[in-house]
């Protein structure tokens, strides 16, 4: 008769089973036997079931072994990159307030390239429960040394064992967090051994239960077993962190300052269209109403040049146009940190229903306004699609199924004495080329808010507006 498996029940605050780890195994974890990051799961966990808090928590779990934490805890979850778990939470938090914030991090993670971000975290007083796992390796990426790595312990890129002259000495996370005022709550406990993980379940239970009210920042560290990569048994790996790792992080109760601490207020955002309105000057005689139109297809347009070209103002002139005619906008601007002389470009996306992403990797028109622009975008541009250039750039071959037209953009400013103004006459051509479904008076329309401050500018670029246009249609 075929043996029968039995699942006697999962663990609460958990799924019952991890069909998005995938595999033959749907109520295993991909932990090796003896992590903590297994036991640590539980007590989290069963915490967040105990305190009713699930549908309130958001697990932070960025690169490391427990990257997958969302395969298992039945809550919220947001990925983060390598060490960014605190700003990202930190985010959510001032966001959702009533959110519960767990910030899930190994010591590679945290005290390497996340230091930063934990220790302003801790500064502010955000109201996150950081849990930090310490087992003194990294252990995903085969076993290298960590920042908290033991004096003399032999790792996979310290086969001597690690030296302080070398190196410098392990971190401790807790005492340097403990000469900052804002934190609430610190400890650092063990997960060696079942009289060490009651201590810890405790701890665990009350840096939640101070996220519960809403009381401040939290930090619990962990010495916990991976004997996987430490090459021990179980035997083993409970003395060495009993013994070893203890000696170097003393468990202890840094503080709690929990009775006395009090719910934190924030203000609360106000996103209304009245508020933006009031924020930005805009009246409502300045705002256009606009509506789906399904019909309408959509087009985008990279526009790209040197920094004091008029780059971005152009795309933003050319928002504005699209805008006026009531249709969905996107302006995304990438530029370098010269404000002068650097390369620029934006994007801007026209559309008749809302957009979804401003990035554009195949725009349908690209406007060049220098030669390494024609170079960096000129392949990308979708057949069917138009490049316009400034003519003094030099000869451009399209690609096959793109249109190419040369503009002298900037001998018609300069016949006008308007230097500045090369920018005007590009979006004439566009204007007269660019096919984007917009009413030729968009175009001139968007001046008189470009210009609103400077009318008298409004008539000479008009002017220069109608050059650029004839220059392509001749």
């Amino acid at each position: 008769m075929a043996a029968r498996e039995k699942i006697i029940g999962g663990h609460r605050g958990m799924y019952s089973e991890f069909p998005r780890k995938g595999g033959s195994a749907p109520t295993a974890t991909h932990y090796c036997p003896g992590c903590g990051h297994g036991i640590l799961h539980k007590l989290i966990a069963e915490a967040m079931a105990d305190l009713e808090i699930q549908d309130r928590c958001v697990v932070m779990s960025p690169v490391g072994c427990a990257v997958f934490a969302y395969y298992y805890l039945d809550c919220g979850h947001v990925q983060a990159a390598h060490g960014r778990a605190p700003a990202i939470a930190t985010g959510i938090s001032r966001a959702e307030d009533d959110a519960v914030l767990i910030s899930y991090q190994g010591d590679g993670d945290l005290a390497s390239i996340g230091l930063n971000e934990t220790i302003q975290a801790a500064n502010r007083g955000e109201k996150i429960a950081v849990f930090f796992v310490n087992n003194t390796v990294y252990g995903m990426t085969g076993g290298q040394m960590a920042p908290t790595t033991l004096v003399g312990e032999v790792t996979a890129t310290t086969p001597q064992g690690r030296d302080p002259r070398d190196a410098g000495y392990p971190i401790h996370m807790c005492e340097i967090l403990d000469t900052l005022k804002a934190p609430v709550y610190i400890e650092r406990v063990s997960l060696s051994d079942s009289k060490h993980i009651r201590k810890a379940r405790r701890a665990v239970r009350k840096a939640l239960e101070i996220q519960k009210n809403k009381l401040g920042y939290t930090f619990l560290e962990f010495l916990s077993p991976c004997p996987t990569i430490l090459r021990m048994d179980a035997r083993g790996v409970e003395r060495f962190i009993n013994e070893d790792m203890e000696n170097e992080f003393p468990l202890k109760r840094f503080r709690d300052r929990s009775m006395e601490a009090t719910p934190i207020q924030r203000q609360e955002s106000d996103f209304s269209r009245e508020s933006l309105d009031r924020v930005f000057g805009i009246s409502g005689a300045d705002s256009v109403e606009v509506r789906n139109d399904p019909h309408f297809q959509t087009r985008s347009v990279k526009i790209s040049g040197f920094g004091g070209q008029g780059v971005l103002s152009m795309g933003l002139a050319l928002a504005q146009a699209a805008y006026r005619s009531g249709r969905f906008i996107s302006w995304y601007p990438d530029y370098g940190p010269e404000q002068r002389g650097g390369t620029s470009n934006c994007t801007v996306v026209i559309s008749g229903e809302p957009i979804g992403s401003p990035v554009v990797s195949e725009p349908d028109v690209l406007v060049a306004f220098n030669r390494p622009s024609l170079d960096k975008f000129g392949t990308e541009v979708k057949k069917g699609g138009l490049v316009l250039y400034e003519a003094m750039a030099g000869k451009f071959e399209a690609r096959e199924g793109v249109k190419a037209l040369a503009v002298p953009a900037t001998e018609i400013a300069t016949s006008k004495g308007v230097e500045q103004a090369v920018n005007t006459a590009m979006f004439g051509a566009l204007m007269e080329a660019g096919d984007l479904g917009l009413p030729r008076e968009a175009y001139g329309n968007a001046f008189k808010y470009t210009f609103a401050k400077k009318p008298k500018l409004i008539p000479l670029n008009l002017e220069i507006l109608e050059m650029g246009a004839r220059s392509v249609k001749e």
